[in-house]
């Protein structure tokens, strides 16, 4: 799904990146209400752990392969306004470390993968989460149904967007019809890595889910007469669905979670299928990559996930993908402190007296 330079016209990137700038100021602000102490290193972790999975590229078809968007996991992981940010990060290291999505198309990318993947999973999986029944099962479920649906908004969304300014003339229903079919299949793979981090985490920090924040019970405490709640507690109460002494400690989730992405980026991505993704089989089929351009940073070097200089593709693989969840997890890292450092900031008692 990673549009290159040369598919949609400079108009339409323009717009698109002014659109891509807008949401990500808006989820700046809303982040900020979204991270505290304990949820700011998890979306640094979540942004390389996206990074790290998007290497694994899995067969959906004859010659066509997809991998993981990442919009519905961070969404439900850390929330969507910060959900926009992870993939944003994620978006812009692959671009000008890997060469990998165009720098004049990153508005384009951002708006689809970033933007469109993260609101329409949590408008889906918050549509669930309210009519099932308040289990983890019931979050995992609803995970699993708002990834699959992500996946194919954003190739409707890229059609859109290329009816509107692609680069080539092809009929926009055989685009469309080619791009939604294969992303169907690649919404699968989506749901299911999905479901299954959700899962993972649900089991050993299910209060670090913010997808699983509704099923804390919360205490409520009668005050002249009237029930209002109880400020929040590092443990929950007793008898909620959370249990108030957590298996995993946050430290020991987090160095998990890292390890993880850097045993999948730097060893199981040699594995991944090596077939074009569902965009680039598309592009390929329907002829829309006619006008492509070369990527401003193909000469990096880590251009396309390899390390210049380095013959062995197993090591030259293993070692870039190792450096881009470093990296991502640094770069991702230092943003959502920041952020929670202006939270602290606009809550502090100078703020409010200056308000």
């Amino acid at each position: 799904m990673h549009v290159p330079d040369g598919f949609i016209n400079a108009p339409t990137s323009a717009v698109t990146a002014v659109v891509a700038a807008g949401a990500i100021a808006v989820s700046l602000r809303g982040a900020r209400r979204e991270l505290d102490d304990r949820t700011a290193p998890l979306a640094g972790l979540v942004a390389a752990f996206i990074f790290a999975v998007q290497m694994l590229n899995f067969p959906v078809a004859a010659g066509t392969s997809g991998h993981l968007l990442g919009g519905a996991l961070a969404a439900i992981l850390v929330g969507p306004f910060t959900g926009v940010l992870c993939v944003s990060v994620v978006l812009l290291m692959q671009g000008v470390l890997f060469a990998d999505g165009g720098l004049t198309a990153l508005g384009v990318n951002v708006t689809d993968m970033a933007v469109v993947t993260t609101v329409v999973a949590y408008a889906v999986f918050r549509g669930l989460v309210k009519v099932l029944p308040r289990s983890r099962r019931s979050v995992t479920a609803a995970s699993f149904v708002a990834a699959l649906l992500s996946v194919p908004a954003a190739a409707v969304a890229f059609t859109f967007l290329y009816w509107i300014g692609g680069t080539t003339d092809v009929a926009i229903g055989k685009v469309a019809t080619a791009m939604i079919g294969v992303h169907v299949l690649i919404g699968v793979g989506e749901a299911v890595i999905t479901a299954l981090t959700v899962g993972a985490v649900l089991a050993v920090r299910p209060d670090l889910v913010h997808g699983a924040r509704d099923l804390r019970q919360k205490l409520r405490l009668r005050v002249n007469g009237e029930l209002v709640d109880a400020p929040a507690a590092d443990a929950a109460p007793a008898g909620s669905a959370v249990p108030a002494a957590a298996r995993t400690s946050r430290r020991t989730l987090w160095a998990t979670g890292l390890v993880a992405s850097l045993v999948l980026a730097g060893f199981v991505s040699f594995y991944a299928s090596a077939n074009p993704d569902g965009l680039e089989k598309v592009a390929a089929d329907k002829g829309i990559d006619a006008k492509t351009e070369k990527h401003a940073t193909s000469d990096s070097p880590l251009a396309d996930y390899g390390v210049k200089d380095v013959t062995n593709a197993r090591l030259s693989g293993g070692l870039a993908g190792v450096i881009g969840v470093g990296a991502t997890v640094v770069g991702g890292s230092a943003v959502f402190w920041a952020v929670r450092r202006r939270r602290g900031a606009d809550a502090s008692p100078t703020a409010v007296g200056n308000v």
